[in-house]
């Protein structure tokens, strides 16, 4: 989500008030590089493995856009906030959004080949833990001063099954089981070449149907030196 407007260092941002902060919300890839991941985090935690590269999709929709697609905060666990003030009748209520999701991979070959993209996942961002509300209301408690145009990430977005993991690492079981591409290849890690498309949309009986456009990009190869 894009912040519009700030709030004053020191002055937390209600949980009730969060969303008058949101701009609007856009599809957002945060690239990690597993390998490099694995050795660095412990005990620094992840440095150089997220802070390579990042993709975001072309549009930012706004909230008012999405209203018709507001839902419930339901969480797997059933588990409700202990803190105060991440918890709202209003938040949660309305808080979480069903926002359609699909993560598609092509290969090299499979783009040679003419092949199109092999969706791997769809979910739904009205899985997530947090909403939008609770994270600008955390990310301010300790008095952080957001500011108009700060970018901020809700993490992997996964579902509740296996085939709603929104990470490639989930969705192999930690590398553990391949997924198959047409063409007979397979993955548990990117390679150089792979192109990864993440798409979001919004649709419902009475409603307009509300696209964010892909997110898009491939890996390449590291540079040398």
């Amino acid at each position: 989500m894009f912040m519009g407007t700030s709030n004053a260092l020191g002055e937390p941002v209600a949980l009730d008030d969060a969303e008058q902060h949101v701009f609007g919300v856009c599809l957002l890839n945060d690239w990690s590089a597993r390998d490099i991941q694995a050795w660095e985090y412990q005990p620094l935690g992840p440095f150089l493995s997220k802070n390579f590269a990042t993709t975001i999709s072309p549009w930012v929709v706004t909230l008012e856009a999405l209203a018709p697609y507001r839902t419930a905060l339901e969480r797997p666990d059933g588990k409700t906030d202990d803190v105060a003030y991440l918890r709202s009748v209003a938040n949660s209520a309305t808080g979480a959004l069903d926002i359609q999701l699909s993560i598609g991979l092509t290969s090299p070959a499979m783009r040679e080949a003419g092949l199109p993209v092999h969706n791997v996942c769809h979910t739904s961002y009205r899985h997530a833990y947090w909403t939008l509300a609770q994270m600008v209301a955390h990310h301010t408690v300790n008095g952080c001063n957001l500011q108009p145009g700060d970018l901020l990430g809700t993490g992997t977005l996964s579902g509740p099954t296996l085939d709603q993991a929104g990470a490639l690492l989930e969705l192999t079981q930690g590398g553990k089981v391949p997924v198959a591409l047409p063409g007979g290849e397979s993955r548990t890690f990117l390679v150089d070449g792979d192109e990864v498309t993440m798409r979001g949309w919004c649709e419902r009986t009475g409603a307009a149907r509300i696209g964010f456009g892909t997110c898009v990009a491939t890996v390449l190869p590291a540079m040398s030196g």
